[in-house]
């Protein structure tokens, strides 16, 4: 269990940056990989697996299924041997303590529908707040035995004992997480009929997220594609197959390099990240741009340079809604207001993170309103203050950010970003 550091940690002011970025690898790629290949026949290798709550938790429920992982031997750290257990989880546990990460309770429920025997899922007190009943019910549908044991359709539940049949499920996604289409869609390759997702509205929310997890699950070998915009196809029997995985620099860690760049007016480079990468969060690069900042990409890393003024804006940030916090950060400094639209999920995050960043954006000094998916951020005279962070990691690292311009910011529970980028602050204090 992570110790809070209850001594508020004060962020250095300083100029503009003139600095190289490295982000951990991707918790989002290095996950979906994770469960695939835990899934696959044969033995692979999983590459630039940075240690982080997160990856962490799923390694370690994925364990409890009866997965062997261990570290390559003599290669570098974060570099594991998966042995694929063929579609077919044997649990070697009753119980899977999926502890903050709600990556690893929707990835494992659909997960653990393969296993021969039930586990329990069941996690911190804020995951047993965090809605999981429309997954089960999809579940459900696909012939899967999924139930939520929790209060108000929330952890703990339990899964397995039975086979994941196929056929088709409807989801309503529009304001909750496509990591629950992402869970069911790692799972399907072994249903024992072909599955298809349909989606009311053919709306999914952050359905980049979604071509993420079909990308990975083609990497591995699987059969799984868009049928129009309101479907998604997997094709049951062509299971995953055993690989090399490198996993490529994580876009959600590189966000708040690129904030920086915009806070500071300076330069930022983030290098190893592909033009060709797909991840969602790089989308956050042109809503910079809209701010006044320029953007270059190369073949193999991507810099950003602030601007002399920040021009305030409107975005959707659907696609990318974790980087919506460190936008509303860098939103303090434009010459005018900036509206965030488009969010709602954001209130079942780790915490409500609207109503979070309403609150600590208000201590800096700005005027900040939200409404049930949007935020609006009005600039005022800023001073420091000390930010609470709701023992989420994404509040931490983006209000960080706000002390690089504005003296006396302090973040309370620093320990915090553990869940993804352990050493964050450290890296932070080397940025100049």
């Amino acid at each position: 269990m992570r110790v809070p550091l209850l001594d508020p940690l004060p962020i250095r002011p300083r100029g503009p940056l003139a600095t190289t970025v490295r982000p951990p690898g991707s918790r989002s790629l290095a996950n979906r990989a994770q469960l695939a290949a835990a899934l696959a026949r044969g033995i692979s290798v999983l590459r630039n697996v940075t240690p982080s709550d997160d990856t962490e938790a799923l390694r370690v429920g994925l364990a409890a299924l009866g997965v062997r992982m261990e570290p390559t031997p003599g290669a570098a750290a974060g570099d594991w041997l998966v042995h694929g257990v063929d579609g077919a989880f044997t649990p070697v546990a009753s119980a899977i303590d999926v502890r903050a990460s709600g990556t690893t309770a929707r990835f494992l429920t659909a997960a653990a529908t393969l296993a021969s025997t039930p586990v329990v899922l069941d996690g911190t007190q804020r995951m047993r707040e965090r809605p999981i009943a429309d997954l089960a019910t999809a579940l459900g549908a696909l012939g899967a035995r999924v139930e939520v044991l929790g209060a108000g359709g929330c952890p703990p539940l339990r899964a397995g004992g039975s086979r994941l049949v196929g056929g088709e499920a409807l989801l309503d996604v529009r304001r909750t997480s496509s990591q629950y289409v992402s869970g069911i869609l790692l799972a399907a390759p072994y249903a024992q009929r072909d599955v298809t997702l349909r989606f009311v509205g053919d709306e999914v929310i952050s359905r980049p997220f979604v071509d993420l997890t079909l990308a990975v699950m083609r990497d591995f070998g699987a059969e799984a594609e868009w049928r129009g915009r309101g479907a998604v196809f997997v094709r049951a029997g062509r299971g995953y197959q055993a690989r090399e995985y490198v996993v490529e620099p994580d876009a959600q860690g590189a966000v708040y390099g690129f904030a920086a760049a915009a806070i500071t007016g300076g330069s930022v480079t983030i290098e190893n990240l592909p033009r060709a990468s797909i991840q969602p969060d790089l989308g956050f690069l042109d809503a910079l741009a809209q701010m006044g900042c320029s953007v270059e990409r190369a073949a193999n890393a991507i810099r950003v340079h602030g601007a002399a003024k920040l021009r305030g804006i409107r975005v959707d940030a659907n696609p990318w809604p974790d980087a919506a916090l460190a936008l509303a950060v860098v939103a303090l400094f434009a010459d005018g207001p900036s509206e965030i639209v488009n969010v709602p999920n954001l209130r079942i995050k780790e915490t409500d993170r609207l109503a979070a960043l309403e609150c600590e954006l208000t201590k800096l000094g700005a005027r900040a309103t939200t409404g049930p998916d949007w935020l609006r951020i009005e600039p005022g005279p800023l001073h420091g203050a000390e930010i609470d962070t709701y023992d989420d990691h994404r509040m931490a690292m983006s209000f960080a950010l706000a002390g690089f311009r504005i003296p006396g910011v302090a973040i309370r529970d620093p320990s915090c970003v553990s869940k993804t980028w352990p050493a964050f602050f450290e890296a932070l204090e080397s940025w100049r």
